[in-house]
């Protein structure tokens, strides 16, 4: 496969995300799937480039972006269930007024 297939590739990934974000601004799981898409969009565009340059520093950057995703979807999740518990709605529209 050439180049130009995972860049085409990564930009669907990353279109379709962008989608998500601005045609579904209601539910917060869809928001936070949307930026992990982001993400798995750059890695693959990190991973393609690596492997065309023979460099080995572009993979070795996706680990550290994948730890940085993992720890943001645990604690978009752990802050998401706090806010079920309290407001009893996971609407973005209904969760504007964050007053402790």
């Amino acid at each position: 496969m050439a180049l130009s297939d995972y860049l085409i590739f990564s930009a669907i990934l990353f279109s379709i995300s962008v989608a998500g974000i601005f045609l579904n601004r209601k539910n917060v799981i869809i928001i936070l799937m949307s930026i992990e898409l982001m993400l798995l969009a750059v890695n693959t565009n990190f991973i393609a480039f690596s492997y065309y340059l023979g460099d080995v520093a572009g993979q070795v950057f996706v680990f550290f972006i994948l730890t940085v995703a993992a720890a943001e979807a645990a604690i978009g999740l752990a802050i998401l269930i706090v806010l079920f518990r309290n407001k009893r709605t996971i609407d973005v529209e209904e969760l504007d007024s964050l007053n402790g």
